[in-house]
């Protein structure tokens, strides 16, 4: 169990092991050994011990046995608390602050009260938890599990019965005043010293902080709340004022710091709502705590303060007020709210915002400002778009910015002379003007879309006129920017995605076809060589031939499938012709496989997006399907097996492709020369070793497919109806003989000997196999049994006499199913008794 499985809660330990863990003296043991140690062996003392504290509560002969290991754990840790032995070596202490945090993960609040040395126990790691905030510098990778601890303790208590006090109404609040004065004076101390880490730059750290912290500050909710504006409140009114005379600007930093820490404790607040009570005196406190942070935004826009945009610690803030929004949004303007909630009494008070709509508003004018000012800080940016793509995403929420004047403003104005961060970071421009799109399209008002969509009409215009009427690549790439290409493709990205009706996808499509597709093809022509342009637009080919939704439903006597499958096909041989001509590169992935890969998926959402009839192409003599699939074969097999498999995405895309053309194009993969099939053979067999499932189970449905085919074809042979792709497959495996039992026997290696988990999928393409050439099956058969120790063969033998019982000689889908389930019983059968 490492620190990823921390909220997996416990450890299947056996049940054989019970009175090893039962036995108290196993225990103390541990706690003996980590006393007179020192690390590394005190560390993994604790770290045992923090094992045995997950154990399983079921594994427990009875209540009392579960009862005397839970206190034997408690007075082991009130111990080492009281003495402090060890944890000033940090090892140590990071392990003493895991166990701690498991005590709560697997035992009940109620349980720890019944435990004798309880009282003591809580007042040291109350002490224990304050001194560990206060040593923020020391502690910081610590801290999470002390505050998921504290938090799971409060959380329990509504559940709490007896008379045993918990003593959580005094250790509590100080936990939670602690950690809001430790964070404000870290900023201080930071800036006066730049060797120290800045817990604000650990964004990781910080989100696992604020995770806990809801159930800790809404505790005493009224006291803290009042303590907690009785800090803020100073602090906004030094800030508002700026620089004055006597201040310099590394005051200013501090104050910006410490409200950074303060707004971002309110975002975590407001959103643990969702978790939390639902007393409407909460809700009261909640419009206290977003009113203060919301009443920044007059300040931080404004003034002097709007000078500083550039500033790290000013750009912090903003990413702080952007979780407030967050939070705010998920909790009292999702699909669920009752929008009359008192929240709005006090920002009624103080801000004048009376309803959810009044709030939108200020959320809007807010991410409207960062787009402007925020052109170099992507991270800001980032941020703001992703507030904004939430909004637009809620169907009622994204009902109400379409009210709004600033969401008009930007459908209208959406250019980077209003937005520039669209020079600055062109990968923002794709979530941006997909949000913008979603907006969009929420009306069905086609005049609405073409004023959208003028200014990218215009740099379409502007390529073509460049490249002599989209005619030359090399005037072309003389005459414009690289960026304006990259920026372009980006953009259409992000408004294919955004169609996902027949609708939508039908204005988008009529608009860029036939017209602009000239100067698609060009762009690629001119900048094939570089990675930036390629990728931009192939993403947006890949997005735009995709059938999602059932959006590329043309009309019937619609020649549009097939016009556009043209139009890949040309992308396609463009790009292909390009890559096969590269020669040694320092950065393979970056500058080849990416853009391969790409072009594999773009053919595979083209061959099963189900809108072209792909036999028209042969009918009518047209090569525009023969050339993608040769092109697209020939990029494939240019990458090393190896490679292909390092590579995530370029094995999904590989292997995909390969699903798709065993699937509807088998012809062509019977129509490639015997060492080509030996390799795409080859390849899917060490697919399924892959430990990415969903690679393996679309191996296993490629294999079945051609496999069943194959099958198939053999039948029809024999009825005289001769088929010309089982022949040639017939003809590759009488000079390949070894392909097929291979693959059957990985096939069987995985399913019985390792842990399958898409047992299934694995399970389907072996009856075909079977069924090809029951001989080999045998022989495998004795192969694998022989492969096993001898105590064990003579199990394994009987478990595979089962395989084939009432399994008939076809690949009707019922006899898969009696083939599946045998499978299914003869693994556990072989795995339980070995």
């Amino acid at each position: 169990m490492d620190d990823s499985s921390e909220d997996l809660g416990t450890i299947q330990v056996p049940s054989p092991w019970r009175p090893q863990i039962e036995d108290m003296s196993n225990l103390q043991l541990l706690f003996n050994f980590y006393s007179s140690t020192s690390p590394p062996l005190s560390s993994m003392a604790l770290e045992c011990l923090v094992r045995f504290a997950s154990v399983r509560r079921s594994l427990f002969t009875t209540e009392v046995e579960r009862s005397k290991f839970l206190s034997q754990l408690v007075a082991g840790t009130r111990d080492i608390l009281k003495q402090q032995q060890g944890l000033s070596e940090h090892s140590n202490y990071h392990e003493f602050c895991r166990m701690l945090g498991r005590l709560k993960t697997n035992y009940q609040l109620c349980e720890l009260v019944s435990v004798e040395s309880y009282p003591e126990w809580i007042q040291l790691v109350a002490e224990f938890t304050i001194k560990s905030l206060n040593s923020w510098q020391w502690a910081s990778a610590s801290i999470f599990y002390l505050l998921g601890l504290w938090s799971r303790l409060v959380s329990s208590m509504p559940y709490l019965k007896g008379d045993a006090p918990s003593y959580m109404e005094t250790c509590v609040p100080k936990i939670a005043r602690a950690y809001i004065t430790s964070r404000l004076e870290s900023v201080s101390t930071v800036l006066a010293n730049s060797n120290l880490d800045d817990p604000l730059e650990n964004a990781e750290q910080l989100a696992d902080q604020m995770e806990s912290l809801p159930y800790i500050f809404r505790f005493e909710y009224e006291d803290m709340n009042t303590y907690f504006c009785s800090i803020m409140d100073p602090i906004v009114t030094a800030y508002s004022r700026g620089i004055v005379p006597g201040q310099d600007a590394v005051q200013l930093e501090v104050l910006e710091g410490q409200l950074t820490w303060l707004v971002h404790i309110i975002g975590a607040v407001i959103r643990g709502r969702l978790s939390s009570s639902t007393a409407e005196s909460q809700e009261t406190i909640d419009g206290d705590l977003t009113a203060r942070a919301f009443g920044l935004l007059q300040i931080v826009d404004s003034g002097f303060h709007a000078t500083r945009y550039d500033q790290v610690s000013r750009q912090r803030l903003d990413i702080a007020l952007l979780t407030v929004f967050q939070g705010f949004r998920k909790v009292y303007i999702g699909e669920q709210v009752v929008h009359s909630s008192k929240v709005y009494v006090r920002l009624t008070e103080r801000l004048g915002l009376r309803d959810h709509l009044m709030v939108l508003t200020v959320m809007l004018t807010k991410i409207c400002t960062n787009l402007k000012v925020f052109g170099s800080a992507d991270y800001v940016i980032q941020d703001t778009l992703g507030l904004f793509s939430d909004l637009a995403s809620g169907y009622m929420s994204g009902k109400l910015l379409q009210k709004l004047e600033a969401v008009h403003f930007m459908l209208q104005h959406h250019t980077s002379e209003h937005f520039g961060f669209l020079e600055e970071h062109t990968r923002n421009r794709t979530i941006f003007y997909n949000t913008l799109s979603k907006l969009l399209f929420m009306e069905d008002t086609p005049s609405n879309f073409r004023s959208f969509v003028a200014p990218l009409q215009q740099v379409l215009v502007g390529l073509a006129s460049a490249s002599s009427g989209a005619t030359s690549a090399g005037a072309l790439r003389q005459s414009v920017p690289e960026k304006t290409v990259v920026g372009i493709f980006r953009d259409l990205r992000g408004i294919a995605m955004a169609t996902n009706s027949r609708r939508t996808y039908g204005l988008l499509f009529d608009w860029l076809y036939p017209t602009h597709f000239p100067v698609v093809r060009l762009c690629l022509e001119a900048w094939a060589d570089s990675p930036e342009v390629t990728t931009a637009l192939l993403r947006f080919m890949a997005e735009f031939v995709m059938n999602k939704n059932t959006r590329m439903a043309f009309d019937s006597s619609s020649p549009n499938g097939i016009l556009l499958f043209r139009e890949v096909s040309k992308i396609l041989t463009i790009y292909g012709q390009y890559v096969l001509r590269i020669g040694q590169i320092s950065n393979p992935y970056t500058e080849k496989y990416k853009g391969i890969w790409l072009s594999l998926t773009i053919l595979t959402k083209a061959l099963a997006g189900n809108y072209v009839n792909f036999g028209v192409f042969d009918l009518y003599g047209d090569p525009a399907l023969k050339d993608a699939l040769d092109v697209s074969l020939k990029m494939a097999l240019s990458i090393p097996l190896e490679d292909i498999r390092a590579y995530q995405k370029v094995a999904k895309a590989y292997f995909g492709l390969l699903d798709v053309l065993c699937h509807s194009h088998v012809h062509v993969i019977a129509a490639c020369d015997t060492a080509t099939f030996t390799f795409l053979l080859s390849s899917l067999d060490a697919g399924l070793k892959s430990l990415d499932y969903a690679v393996s189970s679309v191996c296993a449905a490629a294999i079945d497919n051609l496999a069943g085919q194959y099958f198939k074809g053999l039948q029809a042979s024999a009825d005289d109806k001769p088929n010309p792709a089982a022949q040639a497959i017939g003809e590759h495996l009488r000079q390949r003989p070894e392909l097929l039992p291979q693959t059957l026997s990985t096939l069987f290696e995985v399913v019985l000997f390792e842990d399958c988990t898409n047992q299934w999928s694995m399970s389907r393409p072996m009856l075909s196999l079977i069924l090809l050439n029951e001989q080999i099956y045998n022989e495998l058969k004795r192969r694998i049994i022989a492969s096993q120790p001898a105590d064990k063969q003579m199990h394994l033998s009987s478990c595979l006499e089962k395989l084939m019982t009432d399994v008939q000689r076809n690949l009707e889908p019922k006899n898969r199913d009696k083939f599946t389930q045998n499978l299914t019983i003869v693994r556990h059968e072989f795995r339980t008794k070995t």
